[in-house]
């Protein structure tokens, strides 16, 4: 389980992290608190223990983000992820540079990992608003084959693909999933939802959850139900 710090600055981050206390290792930090919070709250969370999965969704020229990726390298991340409609190049670029400063600096390598479509995204926001002429499944194996070709470590996909990713790409290729959603909780802005249960099921590795757990009456009691559907998968 993969708690998203979905606040907007350190304080309220380092107050989560504190009230979750030792039910949590993993903690996703995107835009907006990377933003608030920078690195100085990265290293924050790692002198309390935990691990981070940054979230920036890196995309842009091959060599911007080879030295974006470089950069969250030298942070100590557990986990990283990039964009793959960047490209097989940038993807492939991002790695080899990651795994060079690795070496050469006896660091820790990241886990780097694909965002295939977002779970916000449907068949008919794909094809109408951005002109894509298949669907969201197609699609999504389309980017998770140019990620495995790339030599990433795996990808981020809604639950309604991880068994397809998993039997295309097998059991060593990391699924992260977000948009789940337990039965108490709605959808929200997202389209392609599953509960825990549903994406363990279907061959998730990762599950990520933010309002779930954050805007839970009792956010301890909230993990422990959501700890105990996913042991029922």
């Amino acid at each position: 389980m993969i708690v998203a710090l979905d606040v907007p600055d350190s304080d309220k981050a380092i107050s989560v992290i504190e009230r979750l206390g030792d039910d949590i290792k993993l903690y996703k930090v995107g835009f907006e608190l990377f933003v608030s919070g920078g690195p100085e709250l990265v290293r924050r969370i790692h002198d309390m223990g935990k691990e981070v999965f940054l979230d920036l969704k890196f995309h842009d020229i091959p060599n911007t983000v080879s030295k974006a990726a470089v950069a969250a390298a030298r942070h100590g991340v557990f986990m990283f992820n990039v964009h793959a409609s960047g490209g097989c190049e940038m993807m492939a670029r991002c790695r080899e540079s990651v795994d060079d400063v690795c070496a050469k600096e006896g660091l820790r390598r990241p886990k780097i990992i694909a965002v295939t479509v977002l779970t916000s995204l449907n068949n008919e926001r794909l094809k109408g608003e951005l002109c894509v002429p298949h669907g969201v499944t197609a699609h999504v194996r389309h980017l998770a084959g140019l990620t495995k070709k790339a030599g990433l470590d795996g990808v981020v996909a809604s639950s309604q693909e991880s068994a397809m990713i998993r039997e295309g790409f097998g059991k060593d290729f990391l699924i992260v999933t977000p948009g789940i959603r337990p039965s108490w909780q709605p959808p929200d802005d997202q389209q392609r939802t599953a509960t825990p249960q549903q994406a363990i099921r279907d061959g998730a590795d990762y599950l990520v959850m933010g309002r779930a757990i954050l805007k839970h009456e009792d956010p301890a009691r909230a993990i422990e139900i959501i700890s105990l559907e996913m042991l029922t998968a």
